[in-house]
């Protein structure tokens, strides 16, 4: 199940990052980051009062407020790569990073894998970069790799997943609630900058749910999953979300995968297969 749980956490993650990709587009990305904050804290909320668990441990704040930090740097750190720099090296930096730090942690930890589990984190971690990668053919030569940013990004959603492992899994849910609230707090300024559209733009509202919807989704799987199974392997997975963001990408805007994105998700392929039997 644990494996189960990290593959719909990856589904949902990168069915949010393609809404909100796309709203954004048209809102600005500190308002579509904020909102998304918002609406996964609401279903926080009502996942901590359906779950009824004890409630809000001294330990199971400290690790939400930790993931909060993590969740509002690495999205911060992650839009502005893609303002300052270039996708192409933003996106797989931060998801490489993601999965390596957690699933490193998680091994020293004592985490034992079977040895195809081992060889299918071998084929994740390529992979989870190489369906992150385009090439971005309007960069100017000029313009900063933004590498420094990939790497903010990707250890702000390392942490955010090795915090969300650690809480433990007698808190359930509750650390979500005070680490989205603290990630909402954190974006709030940057989406007080974004310029105010002159009108409601009904679809782009529409993108918003579905990004608060299927990100609120994706920390409820991840925590799920990690009360399943060990974190290395969860957040391996997990961190396959882009090539989720890519397929949609795909069906919707009819954008074409370059053969690095292809081989990716071949890689994709096989590394869930191993970690499935394994």
């Amino acid at each position: 199940m644990a494996v189960v749980f990290g593959l719909l956490a990856a589904l949902a993650y990168g069915a949010s990052d393609f809404a909100a990709g796309v709203g954004g587009r048209r809102l600005g990305a500190g308002v579509v980051a904020l909102f998304v904050q918002l609406l996964a804290l609401v279903m926080a909320v009502i996942a901590v009062r359906v779950e009824a668990r004890p409630g809000l441990t001294a330990s199971a704040l400290g690790w939400g407020l930790v993931a909060g930090a993590g969740c509002a740097a690495g999205t911060l750190a992650m839009y502005r790569g893609f303002v300052v720099g270039r996708i192409s090296v933003v996106a797989p930096l931060s998801a490489v990073v993601a999965a390596v730090v957690p699933a490193l942690t998680g091994i020293a930890l004592g985490e034992h894998l079977t040895s195809l589990a081992g060889f299918g984190l071998v084929f994740a971690l390529p992979a989870i970069g190489l369906v992150s990668w385009h090439r971005d053919a309007s960069a100017k030569t000029s313009t900063r790799p933004g590498a420094l940013e990939g790497l903010v990004s990707g250890a702000g959603f390392a942490v955010l997943f090795i915090a969300l492992d650690r809480a433990g899994p007698a808190a359930g849910f509750w650390p979500l609630v005070p680490g989205l609230a603290l990630a909402s707090v954190l974006v709030l300024p940057f989406a007080l900058k974004e310029p105010r559209p002159t009108r409601v733009d009904t679809s782009a509202v529409a993108l918003l749910l579905m990004a608060g919807v299927f990100g609120g989704g994706a920390d409820l799987l991840f925590l799920a999953a990690t009360e399943r199974g060990p974190l290395s392997i969860v957040a391996v997975l997990t961190a396959l979300y882009p090539a989720v963001t890519i397929l949609l990408a795909r069906l919707f805007l009819g954008e074409r995968w370059n053969a690095a994105q292809a081989f990716g998700l071949a890689a994709a392929a096989v590394a869930i297969t191993l970690i499935t039997l394994g």
